[in-house]
This record gives structure tokens, C-alpha cells and sequence, in this order.
């Protein structure tokens, strides 16, 4: 059952990644196919979905706190092999510790949604709205020369410019006051947020670069291990530290397990780092993926 839930979702990446290669319908369609996804129709899904979300519930919050544990260990981990066994420049450090802590929203919340249905939407959102600004802030400093007040402004523009950050604060505003989506916009951000999730997937197998494969084999394995098997174990143990069960504990682990996003190409090459070593890492992981996720979801018991 498990299987039959994911395969479909992967299935859509290999789709997008033929219809690419395809030039179909055309090469400008798959960009302007990404913007319009990631600034319209995903932040509609992340506000529609933060709108009615149990804000309160003590269990989302401890969720939220152990995503923060989660990603900071990993961070701490990958600091200490550069400082202790495998020095290396920031061009190459970068997109090494976004390999191991970035992930991919559009497959993390279609596999909970895949699992849980609808129900696990707005867990995953708070998720996302915890994780996105703190995995954003620590790949920036990974890939800045320098980690003080330099990078502050960096971070603050890359934050602040971030449409999935903006849409998961006006979600949480909206519930917080208590006033949901009223006058039918629930229904407009639903049909919106409907078509977001299958075209994401669509733009991530376009987004795939198997040509940087050829490179960096031995890094590719071993990030892709610490990403797609290390980081989703470690996240049962802290789940279980914090107590957490049923949904939230799968959206841990979900996100914990999942590849990493092809944004993280984007900024590698906004800030110089290595774009070679990041595409190979977006592809390769996506496609170990395909195994990888069905396979520590059931060995966890999360599926």
C-alpha cells in the first residue's frame, strides 16, 4: 500500500523529466511553469492549508521544536566533518550540508498528503513554516565566506523575498486571529493550492540534470545516505524523545526522508558555489528517492 501511494507521485517526476527532455510543450514553459508554482499557486496551498490548522495543539508545537533539533544536529554533524575530516571551501560546503538538511516541499507534502490525505496538510505546513526560514539561513551561511554580521543582510533579503516564508506567516496570522479564510477565498485558495502540488512534481523531474552524475560520485553517496537513511532514523529518535505519534510524527519523518529541492541549485549559484556538485545532488537523491522513501517509511512504520 505504501508503494501504490508513492509511486504515482514519482511517476509525475519522470513524466516532467520526459516532457523536458521532449522540449513539450516548450523549453520557456518549464520556467515560467516553476515561478508560477512557486509564487502563486504553493503559496495559496501553504496559506489555505495554515488558515484552519490547530495551531494550539501542544503536539504541533513539540513537532515544530523537534524539526528545529532535527536540523540543527544535522547541521552541528556536517560543521564538524568540515572542521575535523574533510576540510573544504565554502563553494563546496554549501551545497554539501543543503544536500543533507534542504528538502523538497512539493514531494514532502504530496507524500503526507499521499498517507494522511488532507488531515496532514496543515501539520506539514506548520512544519514548513518553522523549517523553511532556518534551513534557508543556515544554507546561506554555509555558503558565505564569512558567518557574522556580513551574511546578515543576505539573510534577511533571502528571507524576507521568500514567497513560501510570506504565505506560511500570513497563514499562521490568519489562524492565529481566528477569522480562517472567509467571503468563498477558502474555496479560491483550495482550487489554487489543487493544481500546485502534480505541477511542482512536474517541474522537479524537469529541473533533473543526469549529466551531473558523471562528477563527484563519492560525494554523491555519501550525502545522499546521511540525507535519505541517516536523516529520517535520527528523526524517529527525536520524535520519540519528544513524544510525538500519528501525524506528526510522520511529518517528521517525512521531511526528514525526503530529497533535496532543486532550489537549493538556484542559490548555490546566486552566492558561487559549486553548481555542478548541487545538481548532482538534487538529481541523484531524487532519484534514489524512489526506493529510498517507501523503503525507511515502512522499515520506521510511518507508512
Amino acid at each position: 500500500m505504501l508503494v501504490l501511494t508513492i509511486w504515482p507521485l514519482f511517476a509525475l517526476i519522470c513524466l516532467g523529466h520526459l516532457l523536458s527532455r521532449r522540449n513539450w510543450p516548450d523549453a520557456a514553459f518549464w520556467p515560467a511553469a516553476e515561478r508560477l508554482n512557486y509564487f502563486i499557486l504553493f503559496p495559496a496551498l501553504l496559506v489555505s492549508s495554515l488558515a484552519d490548522a490547530p495551531l494550539h495543539d501542544p503536539a504541533i508545537l513539540r513537532m515544530g521544536g523537534a524539526g528545529l533539533v532535527t536540523i540543527t544536529l544535522a547541521a552541528l554533524a556536517m560543521w564538524a566533518i568540515r572542521r575535523f575530516v574533510v576540510p573544504a571551501r565554502p563553494a563546496r560546503f554549501g551545497p554539501a550540508l543543503q544536500g543533507v538538511i534542504r528538502f523538497n516541499t512539493y514531494i514532502g507534502l504530496a507524500v503526507t498528503a499521499g498517507l494522511t490525505g488532507t488531515a496532514g496538510l496543515g501539520q506539514a505546513a506548520v512544519y514548513l513554516a518553522i523549517a523553511v526560514p532556518f534551513v534557508n539561513v543556515l544554507s546561506i551561511m554555509a555558503l558565505s565566506e564569512s558567518t557574522g554580521l556580513k551574511a546578515v543582510p543576505r539573510m534577511a533579503r533571502s528571507i524576507l523575498a521568500n514567497p513560501l516564508i510570506l504565505a506560511c506567516l500570513a497563514g499562521i496570522a490568519l489562524s492565529l486571529i481566528g477569522i480562517g479564510l472567509p467571503w468563498g477565498t477558502d474555496r479560491f485558495l483550495d482550487l489554487m493550492g489543487r493544481a500546485s502540488l502534480p505541477l511542482g512534481l512536474l517541474c522537479v523531474g524537469a529541473a533533473l540534470r543526469p549529466a551531473a552524475l558523471r562528477q563527484d560520485l563519492a560525494p554523491l553517496a555519501v550525502i545522499g545516505a546521511l540525507r535519505l537513511v541517516a536523516m529520517p532514523f535520527a528523526a524517529a529518535l527525536i520524535a520519540r524523545a519528544a513524544g510525538l505519534s500519528g501525524t506528526e510524527a510522520l511529518v517528521l519523518v517525512v521531511f526528514s526522508a525526503i530529497p533535496v529541492a532543486p532550489t537549493a541549485y538556484v542559490l548555490t549559484r546566486q552566492l558561487g558555489g559549486d553548481g555542478t556538485l548541487m545538481a548532482g545532488l538534487v538529481t541523484s537523491q531524487t532519484l534514489a528517492a524512489v526506493v529510498t522513501v517507501p523503503f525507511v517509511l515502512r522499515l520506521l512504520g510511518k507508512g
